[in-house]
């Protein structure tokens, strides 16, 4: 009675910590609540398995902390997809694992702890090899771009069938062998699952994979019969499937596009590559544009990011405030690398939460904006999205800022974005270029309007 009592406290605590993430004034305080109801869980999961397996959960929770902690506290903002992604993995992994032990353990078993156990160990095995291929797409350890292998989509039918053949077969007999074979058909489907999804659609594969990873554990919870890891599940489940459809509606597109789209592309040959010219500017230019502005709005991405230069452009922000100028932020819901990226990094720098705008905040009266400024920004700009059906990221929404009265577009170099797709917004007339490192340029920005 106790331990199940304990169970309830730390599933409250999940659902609370849920609650207060999905505000940024309370997302510190519903991350402390979730710390304590793990906690909770793991000294009653203890205290209730001492007999049989304390040593091992001692070992475990002594391996947690020394891996645990150092990775955390090495781990920049730019890299927290990549840990994300693979702390996901693991997740997955460890349900897949503790149902096959559990298979071979517990020798009479019933037809739904069959069936329990072999969807844990299918969608297990699949959370782990897609979110491992996911980091490696992150971490630019491969390329970023959709992988197409050949007969891949026949490919993918084929380990799909295969194990739910398996599945079925294993639960009506079973059978050792064939679970084992279901779990290396899952990691090859996780592959192929997650291979042809590329670019800004990264992010959403690994959001979809988390929320499979909650329903291997939920499925684990009951091939253990602990209360707690069903609730668990079902709650990452249910929030890992909300935020994969909040994220592909924030890029306009549906799902079934987003995973099976690079299936159906279609490969433009060019011929020739054509000469273009951008306008660059100064940064005195850029200082005065911005120091004699009225109404500016400035959009990060992950350039902001990766350059930390999350403080400086609240310092810069701050000295146009002084001089009158009024600024707001645009936020994009998919800018950098996962959703709420931005958000975080610059409330590191203190900006009032009030400054922070969504796309139907500024895109009603962007053309009354004196200057946008574009910071490590790119797919969530390019006007390609709104205007090309040819291109990739087509019906993405976008921040309409090349209808503001003039650009100031911040960037270490011509590349394009993680979509790889190519900006117009670079070739704009109303377009200044400011190259360079995001915080050096913004630094020399904040001394140059200074001097103003």
């Amino acid at each position: 009675m106790t331990v199940q009592l304990m169970y309830l406290v730390a599933s409250v605590c999940f659902i609370l910590a849920l609650k207060g993430l999905s505000s940024p004034k309370y997302a510190r305080y519903g991350n402390f609540i979730g710390a304590f109801g793990m906690l909770v869980a793991v000294i009653t999961a203890y205290v209730h398995g001492v007999v049989h397996n304390g040593l091992w959960i001692l070992i475990a929770v002594a391996l947690g902390v020394v891996v645990g902690i150092p990775a955390a506290r090495s781990v920049k903002m730019t890299a927290i997809p990549q840990m994300v992604a693979l702390f996901n993995g693991v997740g997955g992994a460890a349900a897949a694992l503790v149902a096959l032990a559990e298979f071979f353990a517990v020798p009479d078993t019933d037809f739904l702890f069959r069936l329990a156990t072999v969807l844990t160990v299918l969608i297990g095995s699949v959370s782990f090899s897609g979110s491992v291929v996911t980091f490696l797409k992150l971490q630019e350890l491969m390329t970023t771009r959709p992988v197409l292998l050949p007969a891949g989509q026949q490919l993918a039918i084929a380990a799909g069938v295969s194990s739910v053949a398996l599945c079925a077969l294993t639960t009506a007999v079973p059978n050792g062998f064939l679970l084992w074979l279901l779990a290396v058909v899952g990691l090859a489907l996780g592959v192929l699952f997650v291979l042809p999804v590329g670019g800004a659609d990264v992010p959403i594969a690994i959001s979809l994979l988390n929320a499979f990873t909650g329903l291997a554990v939920a499925a684990s919870g009951y091939v253990l019969a602990n209360t707690l890891l069903i609730v668990a599940g079902t709650l990452v489940g249910a929030s890992g499937t909300i935020l994969t459809r909040l994220m592909a509606q924030a890029m306009g597109r549906s799902l079934t596009n987003i995973l099976f789209g690079a299936f159906k592309a279609t490969t433009v040959a060019v011929h020739g590559e054509e000469q273009r010219t951008v306008k660059s500017g100064t940064v005195e230019d850029v200082a005065i544009l911005l120091g004699y502005a009225n109404n500016v709005v400035v959009v990060p991405g992950y350039g902001l990011a990766v350059a930390q230069a999350q403080h400086a452009v609240r310092e810069l922000v701050s000295q146009l405030e002084r001089r009158g100028v009024s600024v707001a932020y645009g936020i994009h819901p998919v800018a950098g690398r996962m959703p709420g990226h931005m958000n975080v990094l610059l409330a590191e720098a203190d900006v009032p939460y009030e400054q922070l705008k969504e796309l139907d905040d500024v895109n009603p009266g962007i053309t009354s904006v004196d200057v946008a400024v574009v910071v490590g920004a790119n797919d969530v700009v390019n006007p390609g999205a709104r205007d090309e059906p040819s291109s990739p990221i087509y019906g993405m929404p976008i921040f309409d800022v090349d209808r503001a009265k003039s650009v100031v577009f911040m960037k270490r170099s011509m590349r394009p974005g993680f979509a790889g797709v190519d900006n117009e917004l670079l070739y704009n007339p109303k377009t200044t270029l400011l190259f360079g490192d995001a915080k050096d340029s913004l630094t020399k920005l904040l001394a140059a309007v200074k001097q103003l």
